[in-house]
């Protein structure tokens, strides 16, 4: 009796040991990449070359701000005059907020509400308006144990970290947005202006009796 009517399995290919190898490799890479929270977030690249903000970089929201904006467009760079920029990200407010949301029945702290606001506009290089200013913010609710003072302010600063993490990457998916990018082409291809909001009034203007 033939072999393979025996041992069916044995008619079956057999991936060369290479292949086990690069497969395993390929496999391997996935599960490190997915521990390490990567994720591919589908942002553009930014329709300008470069930006100017006064958010210092001497802060780690604002070498994080810069390093997120040039890993997602690594044509974009910073420069450190405004009149030398193509687009100017200006802060307009940041700031943290820690609200008691829970009281026990002596008067101690259960629970906090973390706040975390930011506002800022971007403006092309004659200072004319392509974002208005826009609020961002982002809330966070943690229980609090008086009797762990020092290890839950730990842990309030490490979830502020996270969350200005949270703020940076919705500024860059903001940043390259369509209507952000396309807003930035329309102003970049007209004459002279304060704003976008008064090209959008041209037309109606011109067209009104005189």
């Amino acid at each position: 009796m033939h072999l393979a009517r025996l041992f069916p399995f044995a008619s079956l290919s057999v991936p060369a040991p290479r292949s086990w190898g690069l497969a395993g490799l390929i496999i391997l890479l996935s599960l490190v990449l997915t521990a390490c929270g990567f994720h591919l977030k589908g942002v553009a690249p930014l329709p300008f070359n470069s930006i100017y903000t006064n958010i210092t970089d001497n802060s780690a929201f604002g070498a994080n701000l810069r390093r997120s904006i040039q890993a997602s467009s690594p044509q974009t760079r910073f420069v450190d005059r405004s009149q030398d920029a193509e687009v100017i990200l200006q802060q307009l407010s940041h700031s943290r907020n820690q609200r008691e949301i829970s009281i026990n029945a002596k008067g101690q702290v259960e629970e906090y509400e973390l706040q975390l606001s930011f506002v800022f506009e971007l403006l092309d290089a004659k200072g004319r308006v392509i974002l208005p200013p826009t609020t961002l913010n982002v809330i966070r609710e943690m229980p609090y144990d008086a009797d762990a003072v020092q290890a839950k302010d730990s842990e309030i600063e490490m979830i502020f970290r996270d969350m200005e993490q949270s703020l940076i990457n919705r500024i860059v998916r903001r940043l390259s947005s369509p209507d952000v990018a396309s807003a930035y082409h329309f102003m970049s291809s007209q004459p002279d202006t304060s704003s976008l909001e008064e090209m959008e009034l041209l037309p109606t203007q011109q067209q009104a009796p005189l």
